[in-house]
This record gives structure tokens, sequence and C-alpha cells, in this order.
């Protein structure tokens, strides 16, 4: 695991890097994905691009899975989870909170994890079973905080239907916490919750390149992640939050039927 995750920071800061000195403008070239406000710049490929060429150089034989390239077949058990940028929308647009994610695989399980935040200057790691850390800090998230005291993050989809079924949940939790906070990472908000920052996230409609290497950061840091009903963490929803906490938003968000309209 020390091998995977030393590759996967080393490949991670240096698409960091690569995507600092080369942030764009609005004017930049720009596609969209599933909707008109999910974009895709060129630099998005370019990061992908980057990442996959060092892994291959690397672990030839290893199945990839990229946001923008799909996945790539190979002979090992072993895939790597790849975000080349998680928060495309606040990348064009100047803001901070954008993130280059690899998680690494190991038969089914996700074993080793980074999360680079170039602006910030944050590299979140995880190991399976050695903890989450950001640079030489361990990361413990916050416990024995009641709902009502609780801060919690979410994000919202691209479809205009989902949009406003989340817009109608975010409706019902926002009396019933501390507040409320939207950043545009799914990888930044799980390793918020690793870091204390927030004390909860949840969201619907996230994919395993968001969560993947981020999840574990939020794992190892004594977090429970998780979906509704006892079902695992998947597109269909999400839910982090330490124990205790973890059960109180699931209890309040059930009812709701968030994942309603898939």
């Amino acid at each position: 695991m020390t091998d995977f995750l030393t590759l996967a920071e080393d490949i991670a800061r240096e698409a960091g890097d690569m995507l600092l000195a080369k942030r764009p403008t609005m004017s930049a070239e720009i596609e969209t994905k599933s909707s008109p406000t999910d974009v895709v710049t060129a630099l998005d490929t370019a990061s992908e691009l980057l990442i996959r060429e060092r892994i291959e150089a690397a672990r030839p034989g290893d199945r990839i899975l990229g946001e923008e390239g799909g996945e790539a077949p190979g002979e090992s058990d072993v895939r790597w989870i790849v975000d080349p940028i998680d928060g495309t929308v606040n990348f064009l647009y100047g803001l901070p909170d954008w993130a280059v994610s690899i998680a690494v695989e190991v038969g089914g399980r996700v074993v080793a994890g980074v999360v680079n935040v170039p602006t910030r200057g944050e590299v979140f790691t995880a190991a399976l079973g050695e903890g989450a850390w950001l640079g030489g800090a361990r990361l413990r998230c916050n416990t024995g905080v009641p709902l009502p005291q609780a801060l919690v993050a979410t994000g919202f989809g691209y479809s205009q239907a989902g949009r406003a079924v989340q817009g109608e949940v975010v409706a019902e939790v926002l009396p019933r916490v501390r507040d409320i906070r939207r950043g545009g990472s799914c990888a930044i908000d799980l390793c918020s919750v690793a870091a204390g920052r927030v004390d909860a996230y949840y969201e619907r409609g996230i994919n395993p390149w968001d969560y993947g290497a981020a999840g574990l950061v939020a794992t190892e840091s004594g977090a429970r992640l998780g979906g509704l009903n006892g079902r695992p963490v998947s597109p269909d929803f999400a839910i982090c939050a330490a124990p205790g906490l973890f059960e109180e938003l699931h209890d309040l968000l059930a009812p709701l039927d968030p994942e309603r309209g898939a």
C-alpha cells in the first residue's frame, strides 16, 4: 500500500501543478456532458491523460477508470480510479475548491487514496487500516455532535428534475441542522468531514471517481460512509459522518425519499 500511495501522490501532485500553471479563463474551450451545466474543459482531458500515462508507465497491466476516458482494461486485480478535476466548475471560475483525486482499488476494495487540492497546497492521503493524513497531521472526524448542531455539506446534480428534488430535500434539512455548506467538490467535502471542517455530508448522484479516494480518507478518519437503508455508498446516495450523527442524519433524510425521480 505504501508503494501505491507514494505513486498516487506523486502523480496527483504532478497533475495539480500542471493544472495550476494552465488554469483557464471562462473563454477556454468548454464542452458539456450530461446537461448544459455539466462542463468539461480541455484540461480535464489533459489531466486525465497525464495521470493515465504515468500509471501505465509504472504499473502496466493495471486497470484504470477515469471520469473522462472511461475504463481501460487490464490484466491485474488492481484498478486505479481517477478524477482529473473534481470541481470543474470551480476550476473554470477561478474558485479554489477543486481537486485531483486518485484511488487504488485491489480486488474491489479501495486500499489507498490521494486528494490533492492544489490551490490550497493541501494533499489528503489515506491507506487502508493506516489512517488518514493531511501533511504530517493525522485526521480525526468530529465526534459527539448532535444533528441540530451539525454543519452539513452537500452538493447538487446537473439534471433539472434531480435538482428540484435536491432543493426540496435541503429545505427540510436546513431548519434541523446548524447550517448547510455547498463547496462544489465531493472529494473536498468528504476530506472536510475527515478534517473536522464540517460534521457531515450527503449527496445524490456522485460517482466512484468522486468518492473513491476521499471516501477512504473519510472512513480512515473514523467517519462512516454509506447509502440509505443499509446500502453501500453509490451514485444513488451518499451519507458521511461520525457514527451517531450518521444515523441521525440518515433518519432525517430517508423519509424525504431523496432518491426519488432517479
